[in-house]
């Protein structure tokens, strides 16, 4: 029996037609000696009859269990009355089977394949292949598919060129920890695995291809979180001849069609635009999830003289004072308020003052320190209402924005004012061109060394703390989904930087040498982006964790269940590879 339709797909306008469906026993139920099961494949479920006339099937039908591979023929009817089903598409028809093959068995099942997911990681990544046979799952691969589909139309249309870049390069090791690959034919030398395509993609640049993109499988060997993987996929591009505007137009196009075809909803463009300071200032982060308000507001300048000897010592110190208010906050009681404290101290906060705010005014026992006037400025600057709390941190700068933008997004999270609905779009741009590495004592890219400057020509040691970038970051409610700028593309240029970051042109060219000769050769202005296209793929999906929208990811422990891997090699292969394996012996 070949299939003739998938089971989801099945619609009205196939009453009275004989098919041919092939599937997975999804459940089974007796109703009073007529058999009912849902047939179940990628697209979805459909209710199949067996009726006891037909004794010979009805008797196979008796035997199916869960999971149980089947294909089976017969004629759609529509349902009988009272039996329609509005929550299934296919729930107003039924398959009544004339025919059917059991193709294969199941036994009993490590877990239930529904979409609830009480069942442990590791369980679930041991058998991933069930795992991924839960139709909300088979939903966001579905979805996958149709985004990269949707990327890689829009970007051909655009005339951009698809092309590869290696998997087997040159550790460079300025950002993450590379994966090493050892050398067989060339012993003690190792390959790395590309932690992005970066260089090879200014090589593209400066060899004539002015329009590049890839959707390219990446490496980090780096501890994991919800949001990382060993090996992720990221939409690389670059073009040619551009500016930080033409990039951000390309980009805000494609995702407009991407979110318009896959998920039917509108995305306003061109995204709003903000400032590194500001969305650090009424953020506290660098990727603002724009949601909700409750914006961090600075008060530096109003409390520098105030009786408040914790403020005006901190900000005598060159330190800053914020505020947040947490609107209805004024009925958390003291352990409560402790424990937002303990968790800005996370965030190395030396303490969280606080003032509730009332009918009668603001109450504390730091308010003793302020005159009215300047709590008036505070309630006023903050839109504090009765029942609010506002708290106030004092510190560094960044210790007060990471502490304040931390507890910005618990309270929304807690206090439900996050609308999980709205997908808010935003660029972060003019980001600074370097910072202060304290153990090295030395200026380090705060993106990469290869990203130009707003202002080349002024640009020195001196002044690098205050240097702009043509840098930008593509923000999707709190998440950084991506991050590119225009890149250095003169030699001359890229040597000043290389020197103000304290890489000897030694270094650099036995790190970067390929690419800074290439930039020797005629190298055109050039800037790109790459997104994070799993991250995309879980917003999208409505996930937590880009593992639920990868086939197969490792757990946090960076292993893979399913294969066993990482696992040992033999010493053969050791031996070819020119590689001895030593044991750490435990510490006494």
């Amino acid at each position: 029996m070949k299939r003739s339709s998938y089971c989801g797909d099945v619609r009205e306008d196939s009453i009275g037609k004989d098919i041919v469906v092939c599937g997975w026993v999804h459940s089974r139920r007796d109703h009073g000696g007529v058999i009912f099961i849902d047939l179940r494949d990628r697209e979805g479920l459909l209710q199949i009859v067996f009726q006891p006339e037909n004794k010979e099937i009805f008797k196979i039908a008796e035997g199916l269990r869960s999971e149980y591979v089947v294909s089976v023929k017969g004629l759609v009817r529509k349902r009988p009355e009272g039996t329609l089903n509005p929550n299934m598409p296919t729930g107003s028809i039924e398959l009544v089977v004339s025919k059917i093959e059991i193709l294969n068995t199941c036994p009993g099942l490590p877990f239930e394949i529904s979409d609830y997911r009480e069942t442990s990681e590791e369980l679930r990544l041991k058998y991933r292949y069930l795992d991924l046979r839960r139709p909300n799952f088979q939903k966001n691969f579905i979805m996958r598919h149709k985004v990269a589909n949707e990327i890689r139309n829009f970007l051909n249309d655009e005339s951009f060129l698809e092309i590869e870049t290696p998997f087997l390069t040159k550790s460079t090791p300025e950002g993450a920890r590379d994966f090493l690959v050892p050398s067989r034919l060339h012993h003690g030398s190792f390959f790395a695995l590309p932690q992005s395509p970066q260089l090879f993609k200014q090589i593209l640049m400066v060899s004539g291809f002015d329009k590049y993109y890839q959707i390219a499988r990446c490496f980090r060997d780096e501890d994991l979180r919800a949001d990382r993987q060993l090996e992720f996929t990221q939409i690389d591009l670059e073009m040619s001849f551009v500016e930080e505007n033409d990039v951000m137009d390309v980009i805000e196009r494609m995702l407009s069609r991407v979110f318009k075809n896959v998920l039917n909803i509108e995305i306003k463009i061109p995204f709003e635009r903000m400032s590194y300071a500001d969305a650090l200032l009424h953020y506290g982060s660098d990727k603002p999830d724009t949601r909700f308000e409750m914006e961090i507001k600075d008060f530096s300048a109003e409390l520098k003289e105030s009786g408040f000897s914790v403020f005006s010592s901190v900000i005598s110190k060159g330190g800053i004072v914020r505020g947040l208010c947490i609107p209805k906050g004024a009925s958390f009681s003291r352990s409560e308020i402790d424990g937002l404290t303990n968790f800005v101290g996370e965030y190395g906060a030396k303490g969280l003052a606080w003032m509730k705010i009332t009918e009668s005014g603001a109450e504390s026992n730091i308010v003793k320190y302020f005159k009215d006037e300047k709590i008036k400025v505070i309630i006023s600057k903050l839109g504090a209402k009765s029942g609010d709390l506002i708290v106030f941190l004092a510190d560094e700068e960044k210790i007060v924005a990471q502490g304040l933008g931390a507890l910005r997004l618990k309270m929304g999270k807690e206090l439900g004012l996050i609308d999980k609905s709205k997908f808010n779009f935003l660029w972060v741009v003019d980001f600074p061109l370097m910072e202060w590495d304290k153990e090295e004592q030395r200026w380090q890219a705060l993106h990469h060394p290869f990203t130009s400057p707003q202002d080349v020509v002024s640009l020195n040691k001196e002044n690098a703390g205050t240097a702009k970038a043509k840098a930008y970051d593509v923000i999707l409610n709190g998440i950084e989904l991506g991050g590119g700028s225009i890149r250095i593309h003169r030699s001359d240029v890229q040597k000043k930087i290389f020197d103000i970051l304290s890489i000897s042109d030694e270094s650099a060219k036995e790190k970067f040498g390929f690419l800074l000769d290439a930039l020797t050769y005629g190298a055109p202005p050039h800037g790109g982006l790459a997104l994070g296209f799993d991250r995309m793929c879980a917003l999208m999906a409505g996930e937590d964790s880009i593992r639920e929208v990868i086939a197969f990811p490792k757990t946090q422990k960076a292993s893979d269940p399913l294969s066993n891997a990482p696992a040992p090699v033999s010493e053969k292969q050791l031996k070819e590879l020119g590689v001895r394996i030593v044991v750490k012996q435990a510490k006494v």
